[in-house]
């Protein structure tokens, strides 16, 4: 389940705020290269949310979620009042604004008392909202939206500058998205490795038929193998700890 944040919309001091014109391409500059510099996909989804609030013109709050059919799922919010919004949009029936999503990239609402009040988004005081796609599958679709208080903040230029920016967020997630694979990928070796030195001293067999071992008990208790492997070098690092003097086969050292 992927990671929420909380933050708090702070002030980029090299960009201008609501920039055009020159200025816009020199702070999508600025933007992509904060986007590019963070160290993980869920420090791509916090900065995005706050470069958001700082460029798009009218923008005062800012959230990212995922929406799959049915459900939708906050991943990054500048304050709790987004929080709320997208949680109540998800927990019951959707706008319909919402479902054009799935084939439309931008979706604006003008002015959530348009409709008598009906708009969960009326009920907490934003009356407009911008919302742009950043990813989407068959299944699932990652959208950036940004909030206002006061009707029709969104205009043209806002939704051009919107677009914009996450063209830049969807490249830099996935970048972060493809080092954190890589970074997992490499702990997952090195966890299957170290499960598979315990089974060798364990079970007194060379490297294949460790690693086989493993792979027969994953498949028969249904278990990823990267868990089971989890399981064994815990297992093996408790009765380290509790008997210093013997190996994880409970050989003593002397006996090896």
């Amino acid at each position: 389940m992927p990671k929420r944040f909380v933050v708090t919309a702070s002030e980029f001091t090299d960009l201008p705020r609501f920039p055009v014109g020159f200025e816009l391409a020199e702070a999508l500059t600025t933007a992509a290269r904060s986007l590019h510099e963070t160290g993980s996909a869920d420090d791509t989804l916090r900065t995005a949310v706050e470069l958001a609030v700082h460029l798009v013109p009218g923008a005062e709050h800012a959230g990212i979620c995922e929406i799959e059919r049915g459900s939708r799922r906050t991943l990054a919010w500048t304050d709790e009042v987004v929080r709320f919004a997208e949680a109540r949009q998800g927990s019951g029936e959707p706008h319909p604004d919402w479902e054009h999503l799935w084939s439309t990239p931008v979706v604006r609402i003008e002015d959530s008392d348009a409709d008598g009040g009906a708009n969960t988004l009326s009920g907490l005081g934003l009356r407009s909202a911008l919302s742009l796609r950043l990813r989407a599958d068959r299944r699932r679709l990652t959208v950036l939206t940004a909030y206002a208080g006061r009707p029709r903040a969104f205009d043209e230029d806002g939704e051009r500058i919107g677009r914009l920016l996450t063209a830049h967020v969807s490249l830099a997630l996935d970048s972060a998205t493809v080092r954190d694979q890589l970074t997992e990928a490499m702990r997952t070796r090195d966890l299957i490795g170290q499960a598979t030195g315990i089974l060798m001293e364990r079970l007194d067999i060379d490297a294949a038929g460790a690693f086989e071992s493993l792979v027969r008990a994953s498949q028969r208790e249904n278990v990823k193998l990267r868990d089971l492997a989890r399981r064994v070098v815990d297992a093996n690092n408790t009765n380290s700890a509790n008997n210093p003097n013997n190996t994880a086969g409970g050989r003593s050292v002397n006996d090896r």
